[in-house]
């Protein structure tokens, strides 16, 4: 069986409620923050504001499926192990990966389309760092002529670290970029509070709803932002009250989903039409912008490696014999051509991410419990199901379809 993914701020169990409400948030928030004013303007305040709530009301009640399928698959093993049957395959102890959930719902074939899934998502994650890292650094050091000279400077760097399998010793290193967030947050909403002093109509001029396509865009965007949702299973193993921690995912979902809306809020309202994919680009060019960006992108580069663990452990499980150097290039040379960060990161939220957030949870939802769930509650799966098939189908038409 697959080993289980271990959170970065976790060695071991007995997390109090306060400590993982801290390592849920961490889990999630990321840099896709920081392109949520932009999805914003391409949907309007109110259309973004609606689409990022309705997001995190997404993502929490299928994180909610994830537990039920897990609680009800014990219930089985229980079941089984009580009657002297054959016991089936599990995690360890009963602590489910989501690659487990697969195997137990579709066998082999389960297992393999769920974590394949997942390392299309990693990927996605760790391509949109790349790119996050190569605009802000050539914006700041305009001599390096572009991103592409910059991911080739770092590519050395990014393999050797690749070589450190030590979630543990990678740990600070996420903190650390989890920190920087929070500070180029903290620099973005100060500038955003200065220039609407001075605007004096904050909404003046900003569309509230900037059309139905935009729609679509600012919720993959959104999706993208929640991530962390393949550690849901772990997070909750961690607790040494596993019963509280339905309330306390709540509180951290609620929490990012209010700071997420007023960020992106902030942001548009401050900038309008200027506002770029990622919004520290918008701010002004002086040595305190160029200090926040800087180091913001040497934690995003330490932590790197930390994106890049679970797709390591599936690849070379898989025994495909692909080295750690060819993966982390490969991702490089994917990133040189992704033209903008915020279609980058609306392209893989609506599509691999909403598999992996909407989909994937309420099929395992309707195969594990469904047979014995409310006619409500299977009306629910299959809404999450078919909405998020729509969605990750819009996604790839988007993408796909000639300009």
């Amino acid at each position: 069986m697959a080993p289980e993914v271990k959170v970065p701020l976790l060695e071991g169990r007995g997390a109090t409620p306060a400590q993982t409400l801290g390592n849920i948030v961490v889990s999630i928030v990321g840099t896709g923050v920081l392109g949520l004013p932009y999805a914003f303007r391409t949907a309007g305040w109110l259309a973004g504001a609606l689409g990022v709530a309705g997001a995190g009301a997404a993502t929490f009640y299928c994180m909610l499926l994830l537990l039920d399928c897990r609680d009800r698959l014990r219930e089985q093993e229980t079941e089984e192990d009580g009657h002297g049957g054959e016991q089936r395959p599990h995690g360890d102890g009963g602590n489910y990966t989501y690659g487990d959930l697969g195997e137990r719902c579709f066998g082999p074939v389960g297992r393999h389309f769920t974590e394949a899934i997942i390392v299309l998502c990693q990927t996605g994650g760790t391509v949109a760092y790349l790119v996050f890292i190569g605009q802000n650094i050539s914006s700041v050091l305009p001599a390096l002529s572009s991103a592409t000279v910059v991911l080739a400077l770092l590519l050395p760097a990014e393999v050797a670290l690749s070589f450190v399998r030590s979630l543990s010793a990678l740990a600070p290193f996420s903190i650390l970029a989890d920190a920087c967030t929070v500070l180029a947050v903290a620099a973005v909403v100060k500038e955003d509070v200065q220039l609407l002093v001075k605007r004096g109509q904050p909404f003046a001029a900003r569309s509230a709803f900037a059309g139905l396509w935009g729609v679509p865009f600012a919720c993959g965007v959104a999706v993208f932002c929640f991530e962390g949702f393949c550690l849901t299973l772990a997070l909750e193993a961690s607790m040494s009250n596993r019963a509280k921690f339905r309330p306390v995912l709540l509180q951290a979902i609620a929490g990012v989903t209010v700071v997420y809306v007023s960020f992106g809020v902030c942001g548009y309202l401050a900038y309008g039409d200027a506002t770029r994919d990622i919004v520290t680009l918008n701010l002004p060019s002086n040595w305190s912008t160029a200090a926040v960006k800087v180091v913001l992108c040497v934690a995003l580069a330490l932590t790197f490696a930390v994106m890049m663990h679970p797709i390591h452990e599936i690849v070379e499980r898989a025994a495909l014999h692909l080295s750690r150097v060819a993966v982390v290039a490969t991702l490089a040379a994917i990133a040189c051509f992704v033209p903008a960060f915020g279609e980058f990161a609306a392209f893989v939220g609506s599509t691999v991410c909403a598999l992996l957030s909407f989909v994937l949870p309420a099929l395992f939802h309707l195969r594990v419990v469904g047979p014995t769930a409310s006619t409500w509650a299977r009306a629910v799966d299959y809404f999450f199901l078919l909405s998020g098939l729509v969605f990750a189908g819009h996604g790839m038409y988007t993408v796909l379809s000639p300009q």
